[in-house]
């Protein structure tokens, strides 16, 4: 097999978020979505000012640090900083054209979300230009609904849904892919109301993520 043809068969995988606490509801399922899809690496890209959030609790280096902690045993995953040099706020779009240039048009670039984030996408700065350049490869969530909010929406999602893996690894974006990933009831904003009424945190979040929570008198 030829170096271009190798190369272009490995999905570069990226996973955004805020991360105000990273836990185990973030990086299970993407773990199994790993598995399922045949994910060889993930990229984590923390976000600066989220544009369709509350600003998080925890600075940027907090954060950051949190994201190190969770995956530093896990050779799966790794961390991308570049939306936390920017002062303006973090557009997936800006991010994905970013990269697409650093790779080149033809290797497949893939960006996950969970449903929650399929069912607000059309919310997103331009949203259906996402598709232009990556894959979205979508967890599943508990307590979402499986239809978009118009026929309109539906049509868009049936004309780029692919249920076959392999679709994926075979063209560079385009494609939509609704993984069967484990539903876990896990979000940070219930981490960090737990926190502040001294709930155990036991089994959210990795032990170093806990720990340092604790040191750094986070979400108290």
């Amino acid at each position: 097999m030829s170096d271009r043809l190798e190369n272009s068969a490995t999905i570069r995988a990226l996973f955004g978020g805020t991360f105000d606490p990273i836990h185990y509801g973030h990086l299970k399922p993407v773990e199994a979505l790993a598995h399922e899809v045949g994910l060889q690496h993930i990229t984590l890209l923390p976000n600066h000012v989220p544009p369709h959030r509350p600003q998080p609790e925890a600075n940027v280096q907090q954060r950051l640090h949190m994201v190190e902690l969770a995956i530093a045993d896990n050779p799966l995953f790794s961390v991308d900083v570049r939306e936390l040099h920017r002062t303006a706020p973090s557009y997936t779009i800006d991010t994905l054209e970013e990269i697409r240039k650093e790779l080149g048009e033809e290797k497949p670039l893939a960006f996950i979300i969970g449903q929650d984030s399929l069912l607000t996408l059309h919310y997103w700065y331009r949203w259906k230009a996402l598709l232009d350049y990556c894959h979205l490869l979508v967890c599943a969530r508990p307590g979402y609904s499986d239809t978009l909010d118009t026929p309109e929406l539906e049509r868009w999602l049936d004309a780029h849904r692919t249920t076959d893996t392999s679709a994926l690894k075979q063209q560079p974006n385009g494609l939509i892919y609704l993984a069967h990933t484990p539903l876990l009831d896990i979000s940070a904003t219930d981490i960090r109301q737990r926190k502040h009424d001294g709930m155990s945190l036991d089994d959210l979040l990795p032990t170093s993520v806990q720990r340092y929570i604790d040191q750094q008198g986070l979400y108290r």
